[in-house]
């Protein structure tokens, strides 16, 4: 049985009257559901600023959805808008050129059946993962433009980023071209569709470039050299295929995030993969996101072999090959990017656990899926279920754990701000 790399204790230490109004709180909204302007609320009542940064841009607090099958409707990116996320990123389009023709059409496969499971990781912890044989978007990619404005609509005022989130081609070990073509054609058309509806068409829209668990088992990633030369040549492509063809712009109108997957290497593979994205280049990624979910080719589902997964095992793998890059990075005073959390978030706890690694904000799937009987709330959406529980549980809520870090970290406290301990960890190990 493996040891688990956390930083924080069992349990926390705050003061009483603190946990007293948590347990309050928990409590009450359980019955009554979450109050109006929860973010306000949390404020108020327990001095917390929960001011975040998602790829550069200030967000009202550090939580959001992931891209996957709960992020591909209006209705649900309105039930996340009513439960105050502070971003959806929305299920990942594949790429495709101006005749229509997608390289990477095996992704769009539609989700035939999905099965909450419960998993034990390595270290015998229990936890939470989800099995479906699906990938992609596998609508039209009209449709994905038309589900981009009706987002946009839906979050204006609101504060609720919309993230479009795109899977390009990307050549195989055997394959040396790239098809350009593809990037210069979806890229400008997810802008356009992002920016009609935008409060501001000037801000630079946020998009995540998806680099799938499945290529984990895929051909693609069977050669090292291979994925650091996509990691390279990605960003490079996007921010090209978005720049005004007039020249008009002296920023890329993206703010590009490259959601780092976990490959089927060792963990000194994965410190080369954010070495690579670290490296100064003319077209660089701005942040990025860490890390996507494991896959076993061995693993079954519904008669597939060779599906991804999440749970524990995947927090311990992400937070042990942070913490190393973090102290890489810390011994050479080098500076990191902004990035963004996921894998196996489902406390409040485990999200600062992230935090102390760097990471600036938090996105969720699996978490927002779970049986209704795994939350405590029973009225409202799931989304407001599983941001009470995040916030407000006594033992692994966020603002327990917040005010044990401001405490223990010696954080000013009037307010406690999240973003005092992001990157807060070199000093508790």
């Amino acid at each position: 049985m493996k040891s688990h790399p956390y930083l924080l204790p069992d349990v926390a230490n705050v003061d009483s009257a603190i946990l007293r109004a948590v347990e309050r709180d928990y409590e009450q909204f359980a019955s009554t559901g979450p109050p109006s302007d929860l973010t306000d609320y949390i404020s108020e009542t327990y001095g917390i600023d929960l001011s975040a940064d998602y790829g550069g841009i200030e967000i009202a607090n550090p939580w959001g959805k992931a891209s996957g099958q709960l992020s591909m409707t209006a209705r649900q990116v309105a039930e996340d808008v009513d439960a105050e996320l502070a971003f959806v990123v929305l299920k990942t389009v594949i790429a495709e050129d101006a005749a229509g023709s997608r390289a990477m059409e095996a992704w769009a496969i539609r989700e035939s059946r999905m099965l909450a499971e419960r998993i034990v990781g390595q270290s015998g912890e229990p936890g939470w993962t989800i099995s479906w044989k699906g990938r992609g978007w596998w609508h039209s990619f009209d449709d994905y433009l038309k589900l981009i404005r009706e987002s946009q609509q839906i979050a204006r005022g609101s504060g609720t980023l919309i993230v479009p989130s795109c899977k390009y081609h990307l050549p195989t070990p055997n394959e040396d071209h790239w098809k350009s073509e593809e990037y210069r054609d979806t890229t400008p058309r997810l802008l356009e569709a992002w920016r009609e509806h935008a409060a501001d068409p000037a801000v630079p829209m946020p998009l995540e470039k998806d680099f799938s668990p499945t290529l984990a088992g895929s051909d693609r990633s069977a050669q090292q050299h291979k994925v650091l030369e996509w990691l390279q040549r990605v960003p490079q492509l996007i921010h090209e295929a978005a720049a005004p063809t007039d020249g008009s712009a002296d920023k890329s109108p993206v703010r590009l995030g490259l959601k780092m997957f976990n490959a089927l290497f060792d963990d000194d593979f994965q410190l080369e993969m954010l070495r690579a994205i670290h490296r100064p280049q003319q077209h660089a990624t701005d942040f990025f996101i860490y890390g996507n979910r494991l896959f076993d080719p061995l693993r079954e589902f519904d008669g597939h072999k060779g599906i991804a997964y999440g749970g524990p095992d995947l927090s311990d793998r992400n937070l042990r090959v942070m913490s190393r890059f973090q102290d890489e990075a810390a011994a050479t005073k080098a500076s990191l990017l902004r990035w963004s959390a996921t894998g196996n978030i489902a406390t409040g706890k485990m999200a600062l656990e992230y935090a102390l690694r760097g990471a600036s904000s938090f996105q969720l799937h699996t978490f927002f899926q779970l049986p209704a009987d795994e939350y405590c709330m029973t009225v409202g959406s799931k989304s407001q279920k599983a941001m009470h529980e995040l916030y407000f549980h006594p033992t692994t809520g966020f603002i327990v754990w917040l005010h044990h870090l401001a405490h223990t970290l010696n954080l000013p406290s009037k307010p406690v701000r999240f973003l005092d301990l992001v990157g807060q960890g070199v000093r508790l190990r």
